[in-house]
């Protein structure tokens, strides 16, 4: 029973925690027993709270049992990306230099889910400062996918992907600043969703490049992705980049109707260089919606010609500029590869900068135009699937191509323009996990949610998980 704890999902916990048939104590030490055993397997944490997770849980099992249930997660144990700060907890992000910091305050994100009831079990592991995509990290060892243990999980966010997969958390929180919630999503066939930039706060949240962050759901199901969503959305006047719009009822929008629903297709961009097995899985993901009343309309978006580019200039910028100062005075203590990217993001000038927020501007105006014939676009997430830990290379349909070219390839005309993106798992080919993603105008989550599960209904992934033991 343990072990089948763990495995289950927000939506199929909370009724049974509501009504006391389970309790929370028997919840977390299912996920706490489970995160230990595939520990030195998967390495998807980098703490785990055995001892607070369940005195949580102990003090959740009195409030729901006396009549103070506070809603879908309560008594859910979780773990989130280790960027994210708690208050008295070390937060490493991932690195050397950060790998004793104690934070005197609580992210936002992590106070509204101690609102809500949330069992924290720990911190999961990531790319160093959040700043790759493979969490092939040198401090704390690579994290690997259960699916295959000898391929990357996807990064930043790869411990939360992976903790996923193995039921060593029932959901979590990962950021996204080029991808990097949605790419282990795709890689771990799990959910993922990278909101409009402002609707979640960001106070709190160790940050790589300012205006392409974002903090989001990472979970088992779409139901639990809105969820979450509905904890933690809402304007922060902490957060500078917070935008004040209501907050939407996410859960209830998820509806699974999809009749009439308008599903832009752009080929140009979103499936020009697509690996056959994954290409294959998407587009029959998309007919799937067709079949139940949706509809398929070409849409044409020129300036994403660009924006590899200029999301490229943006990131490796303001990434530079965050991290200028331990870069001159110990260079030393980075891991070679994302010191590599400081370094390069020292050399573009204020010209090159600033165009890249013109190709920014147009982009945003072009997915508009896109948006007044389309209700949502779909495409694929990853173009490639996973490759093997510690190469550099992954293969797009038999040839050799550049990983980290390909793996962001979609995933940054989403973060330019701040358009909220979903990834839900579409399959598996080759044994791994494909994730399809489906983008909306802005502050649209529920409408991106509702389609995600209409398409999770028709159960793509047919059961399988992880052969782990």
């Amino acid at each position: 029973m343990s072990k089948e704890l763990a495995s289950q999902s927000v939506e199929q916990l909370a009724p049974l925690l509501k009504k006391g048939e389970i309790s929370p104590v028997d919840i977390t030490n299912s996920v706490l027993d489970r995160a230990e055993a595939t520990q030195e397997t998967i390495n998807s944490h980098i703490e785990i709270y055995r001892e607070d997770a369940l005195k949580e849980a102990e003090k959740a099992e009195k409030e729901i049992s006396s009549g103070q249930y506070r809603g879908m997660f309560h008594g859910i144990p979780m773990a989130i990306k280790d960027i994210i700060y708690m208050k008295d907890k070390v937060t490493t992000m991932g690195s050397k230099i950060h790998k004793d910091f104690v934070s005197d305050h609580d992210a936002t994100v992590v106070s509204k889910l101690k609102e809500a009831g949330v069992v924290f079990t720990g911190k999961l592991s990531l790319h160093e400062y959040a700043w790759g995509v493979t969490n092939n990290n040198p401090h704390y060892g690579a994290v690997r996918n259960p699916w295959d243990t000898n391929k990357i999980p996807g990064g930043s966010s790869g411990g939360s992907g992976a903790a996923l997969a193995s039921d060593a958390t029932i959901a979590s929180l990962g950021t996204d600043t080029a991808g990097s919630i949605r790419i282990p999503s795709s890689a771990c066939g799990t959910v993922g969703l990278k909101q409009t930039y402002g609707r979640v706060s960001k106070y709190g949240v160790y940050p790589l490049a300012w205006t392409l962050d974002h903090v989001g759901p990472m979970t088992k199901t779409v139901k639990d992705a809105a969820g979450l969503l509905q904890i933690i959305a809402g304007f922060d006047k902490k957060d500078p980049t917070s935008i004040n719009v209501p907050v939407d009822d996410y859960v209830g929008a998820v509806t699974g109707n999809v009749k009439d629903l308008v599903i832009g297709v752009n080929e140009d961009f979103f499936f020009k260089g697509v690996d056959s097995g994954v290409e294959k899985l998407v587009r029959n993901g998309i007919q799937k919606l067709v079949d139940q009343g949706a509809k398929v309309q070409e849409v044409k978006i020129p300036s994403l010609q660009y924006s590899d580019w200029a999301e490229l200039i943006t990131s490796l910028s303001e990434a530079s500029a965050i991290h200028h100062s331990d870069l001159q005075s110990r260079p030393q203590d980075f891991g070679s590869d994302i010191r590599l990217l400081f370094e390069l993001g020292e050399l573009p000038s204020a010209v090159d900068y600033l165009q890249a927020q013109q190709v920014r501007r147009q982009l945003k105006q072009d997915f508009q135009k896109a948006f007044n014939k389309v209700d949502v676009i779909m495409a694929p997430t990853l173009p490639v699937l996973p490759n093997n830990i510690g190469e550099d290379f992954a293969y797009l349909n038999g040839e050799k191509v550049d990983v980290i070219d390909n793996i962001i390839r979609f995933m940054g005309p989403e973060n330019l323009t701040g358009l909220p993106a979903l990834s839900v798992p579409c399959g598996l080919s080759q044994g791994l996990p494909v994730g399809m993603q489906i983008i909306g105008p802005a502050f649209q989550e529920g409408r991106i949610l509702n389609a995600g599960y209409a398409f999770e209904k028709t159960a793509p992934m047919q059961g399988k998980k992880p052969e782990l033991r």
